[in-house]
């Protein structure tokens, strides 16, 4: 009854709607997609001729609630091209404004990139997964696992931490689940997997547990990030089992320049280390980005051009490389935007891969 009600209410609200039954009780409920118009080099069947296809890469609900001042939940879904999974699911417990404890399913600590995701990320940020590779590259479903984080921000919101452990196993490329390393007889430890992720914001303070890629001009930002994660017997293979961790450097710098726009710089490094048993998901990775928003609107919204540039150098001696050049159309935020974008991806001993995409994103 309760989730009808918000439903009905949905279609007059900005970006989600909110129903209210007392003093800090309500239900939240909003939607967001993204469709795109893809051409990609030598992609019809053929072989010769350039593909033309649309596709709905995304579909989510988004479901929250409050029972009191302290104790939340959220729900959120995802299509998977075929039906609708759990994305997130989760109890929030605010303690203390610089003490949150989340439990149930959702992304661990990590980059920049991964936190932000797809739909916050600079014309869908890092989601081809070259440099940041957590995303699609394993765990339950888009990254996700299950555990407990604690979270929050001191030194007057400066000072952003997230500290979890979790179920684990998130690598998933050439590795198995621990059901299935039993199944297939595997003797390895029961171990958990500790990610953590400190954020130092110098200029405005940034708020919340997932992240932002770029704040469009609203913001003056400075940030440097540091993040890890840690499982002993992390990588399960029928041959071997090995610890999987990884760790990684971000960067990113947003300044607005008044009766012009704002600048964004954005870099990132990576270590992934799978104890040398999967080489071609092991070695290190790097990523930088630039973009500049217009002040003055363009009908209804606002121009960003940006370039962004990311690197993966296996250890088997294989480079992937990708090189993207685009321009987004900001209409309200991450609410309602257009993103152009033309991709070039390059990899060691395979034939050069190009792109063009139009994206339209929408929030409710």
């Amino acid at each position: 009854m309760l989730l009808a009600a918000a439903v009905a209410v949905v279609g007059n609200a900005h970006a989600g709607a909110t129903v209210n039954f007392g003093e800090d009780k309500s239900v939240s409920v909003g939607f967001g997609m993204r469709e795109s118009y893809t051409s990609t080099k030598d992609g019809a069947p053929n072989g010769t001729d350039r593909s033309s296809d649309f596709n709905l890469d995304s579909a989510r609900l988004f479901l929250g609630a409050s029972l009191n001042k302290n104790i939340k939940g959220m729900l959120n879904t995802e299509w998977d091209g075929d039906k609708i999974r759990i994305l997130d699911a989760a109890g929030q417990f605010a303690i203390l404004p610089e003490l949150n404890i989340w439990a149930g399913r959702l992304l661990s600590p990590s980059d920049r990139a991964n936190m932000a995701g797809p739909y916050y990320s600079l014309g869908g940020g890092y989601w081809a997964g070259v440099a940041s590779r957590y995303g699609y590259n394993g765990g339950i479903f888009r990254g996700r696992d299950d555990g407990v984080v604690v979270w929050g921000a001191v030194a007057e919101g400066k000072l952003g931490y997230s500290f979890g452990v979790f179920e684990g196993h998130t690598f998933g490329i050439g590795s198995m689940t621990q059901s299935q390393a039993k199944a297939a007889g595997v003797k390895a430890d029961d171990s958990l997997m500790y990610a953590g992720r400190l954020q130092y914001d110098f200029w405005d303070a940034e708020p919340g547990y997932y992240g932002t890629g770029n704040y469009l001009g609203s913001a003056d930002i400075l940030s440097i990030g540091v993040a890890g994660r840690y499982q002993k017997d992390g990588i399960l293979t029928v041959a071997k089992s090995g610890k999987y961790s990884s760790y990684n450097v971000d960067f990113l710098m947003e300044k607005r320049v008044k009766g012009s726009g704002a600048f964004a710089l954005e870099a990132a490094w990576y270590d992934y280390n799978t104890d040398n048993i999967i080489k071609s998901e092991q070695g290190k990775a790097y990523s930088a980005g630039a973009s500049w928003i217009f002040e003055e609107k363009a009908g209804w919204g606002k121009f960003q051009p940006f370039v962004r540039w990311q690197k993966f150098a296996a250890d088997t001696d294989i480079d992937t490389k990708q090189y993207d050049a685009g321009v987004n159309y900001i209409i309200d935020g991450y609410n309602a935007q257009l993103s152009a974008v033309y991709s070039k991806t390059k990899m060691t001993k395979a034939a050069d891969t190009d792109k063009f995409s139009v994206t339209l994103q929408l929030q409710f």
